[in-house]
Parts: structure tokens; sequence; C-alpha cells
């Protein structure tokens, strides 16, 4: 019986590409650089997320938080824009841009339901002070507040998913993994969680082609938290 929803945060609850963009466009303009697309600079920052999480997971680097990656590869980035000697203060505000995305416009009202049944908490590569920054300013109901400090991993490695339903004193199968992202839900389900999958189809923009939908037969497909509280008994 599941007793736990853990959710992938990171377009799945909150829209990270807008969120970034609203970010950064007065910095850019201030730093001189209103001519960068702000949308492109999300993209390219969020396109160092994978390999730098990558040099953690192979072993090549010992863990490192996520504030940290996103710092290095946020400093890499304006490099190749040639922006350098930022301000520590301006470089700080845009590095934190992450812990300030604002969810979809469904997710406090849909977490709000799904907590009357069920135990709920991020199951995020972020770390504990990014997701709680996010959830106080977003209002994000959580029960605990996890980070990748919990696990010492990042997912889809295994130890992510069975981590941190060890630290709240839950078996694999008591534990739900909702996420956008058909490929974390295939991890989380070869470590025996439930799985429902939420389409998020503008995460990545416009032009997104993958995850627009379920890819596999998940315990559970929803069109938004809404309707996956209604499925749930909510």
């Amino acid at each position: 019986m599941t007793r736990a929803l853990l959710f992938d945060v990171f377009g799945t609850v909150v829209d990270w590409r807008n969120g970034v963009a609203r970010e950064a466009a007065p910095i850019l303009a201030a730093l001189g650089r209103g001519d960068i697309d702000p949308h492109a600079f999300a993209d390219a920052w969020r396109a160092g997320y994978q390999p730098a999480m990558e040099e953690v997971r192979s072993g090549r680097r010992p863990f490192t938080r996520l504030d940290v990656l996103h710092r290095e590869n946020l400093e890499t980035l304006l490099a190749r824009h040639g922006i350098v000697d930022v301000p520590e203060p301006v470089m700080i505000t845009l590095n934190t841009a992450w812990h300030r995305l604002d969810p979809w416009p469904d997710v406090v009202a849909g977490l709000t339901r799904l907590r009357t049944r069920f135990i709920l908490a991020p199951l995020s590569n972020g770390n504990i002070a990014l997701m709680l920054n996010m959830a106080k300013r977003a209002g994000l109901p959580w029960d605990a507040i996890l980070g990748s400090e919990v696990s010492q991993a990042f997912k889809p490695t295994p130890q992510a998913y069975l981590r941190t339903a060890e630290v709240l004193g839950l078996s694999p199968g008591e534990c739900m993994l909702v996420a956008a992202h058909n490929k974390d839900l295939a991890a989380a389900r070869a470590c025996g969680f439930g799985t429902a999958f939420v389409a998020r189809p503008t995460e990545k923009g416009p032009g997104q082609t993958i995850d627009l939908r379920a890819e596999q037969e998940w315990d559970q497909v929803a069109t938004d938290f809404g309707a996956l509280a209604t499925a749930l008994g909510c």
C-alpha cells in the first residue's frame, strides 16, 4: 500500500525554465547584456545539469551539492558570453534563482488534497536549502523537506530512491514517485517504487519533444496534480 508520494521537483512541481529566465533577465540587462535571450540562457544553464551530476554519479567526484554545481555551471556560462568580474552579491542572487521557482498552477491545491491521505516529500537532486527556500516561497505543503544530501546520490542512481524511503521509515513498495520524466519513473520502478506520470509538455519550452506522454504503463497517469488526487481518492 502506498503511504508516501515522493516528487521530482524541477519540471514536475516547478517551472524552472520560465523562473530562471525571469530572474536572469534583469541581471543580464544590468550587466550590459540585455541582448541575451533569458530563456536561451536558462536552457544553456540547465544543459550543464546532467553532465555535472554525472561526475558525481561516476565516482570521478565526491558528492557535491547542486547549489555548488549550479554555481560552477553559471560561471562557465557567463564566461562563454564574455561576462566576467561579476560582483559576488550579484552572483549569489543569480545562482539562487533556482530557489525562487514558481510551481505549476495546479500544484499547491493538488498537493494540499494529496496530503490528506499521503506523506508528501520531494525526491529531488536539489539540496535541502534549495528545497526549503523554494517551499517557503511557493507555499509547497511538504511533510518533510528532503534533498540530495539525504541520499548522497543523484537520480537515477538507486541509492537516491532507496535511501529516501529508508529515512522515512518506509519500504520501497510503500513509496510512489510522481514525476514528469519517464526515465526517472523507470529508475524508481526498478527500485520497487510505485509510479505516477504527470505530463508537463511545456517544461522545456515550446519545442519540447520528450516526456510529452507516458511511455510505459505507469501505475497512475494524470494530466495534473488535481487529477492525480482524484485518481488516488483524495
